[in-house]
């Protein structure tokens, strides 16, 4: 095709192994040195460098400095969604990864997906808020309903704030473990701190495995009551 978007550049970016586990690494939403980056892709200092420097260049990463320090992300939700429906695909076509353990389960049943929440309690959150009316699908277009922005201020989320920020207030985000939409956006967003500021979740420590309390899953369930089936 002479006329266009030319995908196989970003294809070819995302496509090296080793700047893919780059790219996985920094779905925590967390910004990590370029050595840390290294030890996640598997390469040595020098390769992670040149990596990050192709990254940069297609606009996949952002680079921030602190100090001495270099620190990269990826440069925004879009890059976060593409992964995201790529891992969905990867897995529906059955390559997946030959190592497993105890943490793709957790994974699988909530995790942070660029800055939202995602997984088995993410899907939670979504549907739970579609089948009571707090949000609706119109036109393609991911709205919260005025009672949806009556229901997310009880948990302490003012929506009217979120809409004066750039980013879409809701956005649907396919889930690449169970290949249903959850939430993103900047009300995704909102709501994923507010359950740690609550104290319902938190991440663990260098993963992207989010933990629920007992307390805080039991609160969570109270607020997004909805029957999920994830089975194939």
């Amino acid at each position: 095709m002479k006329h266009g978007p030319d995908i196989s550049r970003i294809a070819a970016l995302i496509g090296d192994p080793a700047r893919a586990n780059i790219l996985t690494a920094l779905m925590s939403g967390k910004a990590l040195t370029a050595s840390e980056l290294a030890v996640e892709a598997g390469v040595s200092a020098s390769t992670a460098s040149s990596h990050l420097g192709r990254l940069l260049e297609g606009g996949l990463v952002k680079e921030a400095r602190q100090g001495r320090h270099k620190y990269f992300a990826l440069a925004g939700e879009d890059v976060a969604q593409v992964l995201e429906v790529l891992m969905g695909f990867a897995a529906g076509q059955g390559h997946l990864r030959t190592r497993t353990g105890p943490k793709d389960v957790q994974l699988r049943e909530a995790r942070v997906c660029y800055n939202h929440l995602a997984g088995t309690r993410g899907i939670q959150l979504y549907e739970s808020l579609i089948v009571r009316d707090f949000m609706e699908v119109r036109e393609d277009d991911l709205r919260l309903t005025e009672a949806g922005q009556g229901f997310v201020r009880t948990l302490g989320v003012d929506s009217d704030q979120l809409v004066k920020s750039r980013a879409p207030l809701c956005r649907t985000c396919l889930d690449w473990s169970a290949r249903r939409p959850h939430l993103a956006g900047s009300l995704g967003r909102a709501l994923l701190k507010r359950f740690e500021m609550m104290g319902w979740s938190y991440r663990v420590r260098d993963t992207r495995v989010v933990q629920f309390s007992s307390d805080g899953l039991r609160q969570f369930n109270m607020a997004f009551p909805v029957n999920l089936d994830l089975r194939e």
